[in-house]
């Protein structure tokens, strides 16, 4: 007697499937759901993985040619994008523009090809060839940095800051110069002969 009244009550006995059911009840409490991944989680996963893999066999030496080919077209592809985007992020609307021409020539070579055009009538090509020929010629001087597949827009903002006296003159000059080669207006002796006096004043006011 005394050991049951020290003992308590006694618990009552459970059925198994009781508790079964009960814990399946609370775990399917929305608290204890797992979310399974997302799509770009695993693909992320997926993408982690395999670059993971190509860097362990690049470093163990048991990558083919192709498998480390293809790592490093990988990592070029990622450097180009990186730094795509870094310049978009910079670019400058008021630079913006169509771009001209790769090919750099010095100016007395362009200032040929213009008076050859306008001895056979290529009043556009002559133009064209006078604008050429005053962008070389600014960036001789160390006014402007002449790179391949720049836009007219940079040189428009760099003549501004680097020539500010000459701004408008070069920005008449190129206006002249994205209506004949981009905008194909008709151009003619008025038009080759304008740009020549814009030129001309341009480059007077560098001293």
């Amino acid at each position: 007697m005394a050991r049951e009244l020290l003992a308590g009550p006694a618990s009552p006995a459970r059925d198994p499937d009781s508790v079964r059911r009960a814990a399946h009840d609370i775990l399917a409490q929305p608290q204890f759901r797992s979310i399974p991944p997302s799509l770009i989680d695993r693909a992320r996963h997926w993408l982690g993985q395999e670059g993971s893999k190509l860097l362990d066999e690049t470093l163990s030496g048991h990558l083919s040619v192709i498998g480390a080919g293809v790592l490093v077209l990988i990592v070029a592809l990622l450097v180009w994008l990186v730094v795509r985007g870094v310049r978009n992020l910079r670019a400058d609307p008021a630079a913006r523009g169509p771009a001209v021409a790769s090919t750099r020539r010095p100016p007395a070579d362009w200032l040929a090809e213009a008076a050859a055009c306008e001895s056979r009538g290529d009043w556009r090509g002559a133009l064209r060839a006078r604008y050429r020929a005053l962008v070389a010629e600014l960036s001789r001087r160390g006014l402007v940095d002449e790179i391949p597949g720049r836009t007219t827009g940079e040189y428009r903002v760099e003549v501004a800051a680097n020539l500010p006296g000459a701004a408008a003159e070069f920005g008449t000059a190129t206006d002249l110069f994205e209506a004949a080669v981009y905008g194909h207006r008709a151009a003619g002796p008025a038009e080759t002969g304008e740009i020549r006096d814009l030129s001309a004043r341009v480059l007077e006011a560098t001293g």
